[in-house]
């Protein structure tokens, strides 16, 4: 059987996460069949799915969050009132010794309140400990519960990439989720949703249409929650004329700009205000619940603006929530959308200047199929241009921890190393500046400074573990007859392992894709 190292490389980095550590022998399968290898992660319609126990639906977790706020709002007056109470009690005995039964019991039993009121729930505190080793700190602050939530997200989105055996799959989690970006950043309903969004709207459609994948982001209250559109009125509708607020014209704007047609495909201003009343009522279930459970999502008919709209040329009558959807179903089969999405597609995957052939056929696929994004992702693999231009994409700061963890064979069981790492290269997660995403170029990731981050990390990293493994074995397992002489010789010619790793995770063969 005919291997080719180069092309097997290619599977592993730049559709995948890279080959991973210990008997999983992935550069010998993917050398043996490179474009089977890949496919393989599309022949598994499920596997983008991510369904572990105590990953709880976005409702649940609005209740859990609109229950701490209540919990930390009552804090302070709780603790007032029960000081107030233990020193009346105080005041009305005239000594300790001489309490009646009574009063000692009541003072007692306050005290047992007091010592054990704690509105914070309680977090793995031996999780942080393990973070700081080496030091001896005061012990940490118990986790709330939107912390431990975000933790057990992220722990549950890593361990899957760790895991998987090729990635490409997950790779196509990664780069719809990016496209589709919310903030945990934004407040707190913002941190605790950010991974239950990717669960629920990106993964479930990444081998499905993209008008169905649109559909399911704008309407999920994460989105809503990122881009304001629960605070949207419309001017003429009956809560727009009842309160002093009005459009928000934010969630329209960058569905047009960043989700579906792109920046200079002949919208308008116009045609933004337009989408911004189509959406109007688009919004979520507060904490109060009177019209559905909390965290839910709710079509507002009094926050709606009513009559027709015209959007791109095209009236739309009012039919509320179907006024809307009719709206986005036509944006997602614009010719626009195609052109767009196909460029982004094989920038990320391929090169920051992709063939124009192999953009123009991903555009082709995604009118013809209906923007089928299996048939897309298949395209892709199937391209002679997406395995013959060079491996020159800078890794992610994302990509390049999991392709460490890989590498070294290492599933943790908290996440503290990879949100750290992350935030310290300039890609926390689930978390970008702006709705636009993380910056997908190689200016942005191949800048000295980020390099120098990386090499500190590969360093700490080496450190740890650079004693026991030979990173000689480890060049063999992620890049074989494909690594250049010149990695060789520099790995073969470390004063140490230690050294010889670091050198090894800055090298081409691991940081390209």
């Amino acid at each position: 059987m005919t291997r080719d190292p180069q092309a097997a490389l290619t599977a592993l980095n730049r559709f995948g996460f890279g080959a991973r550590g210990g008997a999983a022998g992935d550069f010998v399968n993917a050398a043996s069949d490179p474009r089977g290898f890949v496919k393989a992660d599309l022949q598994r319609p499920a596997a983008p799915r991510l369904e572990m126990p105590g990953l709880q639906p976005t409702p649940a977790l609005a209740e859990m969050v609109f229950a701490y706020q209540a919990e930390v709002k009552q804090a302070p007056h709780a603790a007032k009132a029960n000081a107030t109470t233990a020193t009346a009690i105080a005041e009305a005995a005239p000594s300790a010794d001489a309490k009646p039964a009574a009063a000692k019991m009541a003072s007692a039993d306050m005290s047992s309140k007091m010592a054990s009121m704690d509105m914070q729930p309680k977090g793995n505190a031996d999780a942080l400990m393990r973070e700081n080793e080496g030091a001896k700190p005061k012990a940490p602050k118990p986790l709330n519960v939107i912390q431990r939530t975000f933790r057990a997200e992220a722990l549950a989105r890593v361990q899957r990439a760790l895991q998987a055996d090729c990635g490409f799959g997950e790779r196509l989690v990664t780069f719809w989720s990016n496209h589709f970006c919310v903030s945990a950043a934004k407040g707190q309903l913002g941190r605790m949703w950010a991974g239950s969004f990717e669960r629920e709207a990106i993964r479930p459609h990444v081998f499905g249409r993209f008008h169905e994948m649109l559909m399911a982001v704008e309407q999920h209250p994460a989105m809503l929650f990122f881009l304001d559109n629960q605070q949207s009125l419309g001017p003429d509708s009956r809560a727009g004329q009842n309160r002093k607020r009005g459009l928000n014209e934010n969630l329209a704007r960058e569905i047009m700009e960043l989700h579906t047609l792109g920046v200079g495909s002949g919208y308008t201003q116009a045609d933004v205000t337009s989408l911004a009343r189509i959406i109007t009522g688009w919004t979520f279930v507060g904490r109060q619940g009177k019209l559905g459970p909390p965290g839910t999502f709710l079509f507002n008919a009094h926050a709606h603006e009513p009559g027709p709209q015209t959007l791109l040329g095209k009236t739309y009558p009012d039919s509320g929530l179907a006024q809307g959807e009719a709206a986005l179903a036509d944006i997602a089969h614009h010719p626009a959308t195609a052109k767009f999405i196909a460029a982004k597609f094989a920038r990320h995957f391929v090169a920051d200047d992709p063939p124009p052939a192999l953009t123009a056929r991903l555009h082709d696929v995604f009118r013809k199929t209906d923007g089928d994004l299996l048939a897309l992702a298949t395209t892709l693999v199937d391209s002679d241009d997406a395995w013959q231009v060079p491996l020159t994409k800078m890794r992610s700061p994302y990509e390049y921890l999991i392709a460490t963890g890989r590498l070294l064979d290492h599933i943790p069981d908290e996440p503290g190393r990879y949100l750290g790492g992350l935030n310290m290269l300039g890609q926390p997660l689930w978390a970008p500046s702006g709705p636009n995403g993380f910056p997908d170029t190689n200016a942005a990731w191949a800048a000295p400074e980020g390099m120098k981050l990386r090499l500190d990390i590969a360093a700490e990293v080496a450190s740890r573990v650079g004693d026991n493994v030979d990173p000689r074995d480890l060049l063999q397992l992620v890049a074989a007859g494909a690594s250049s002489q010149d990695t060789r010789h520099t790995i073969e010619r470390a004063e140490s392992r230690q050294q010889a790793l670091a050198l090894l995770l800055m090298s081409p063969e691991f940081q390209r894709r």
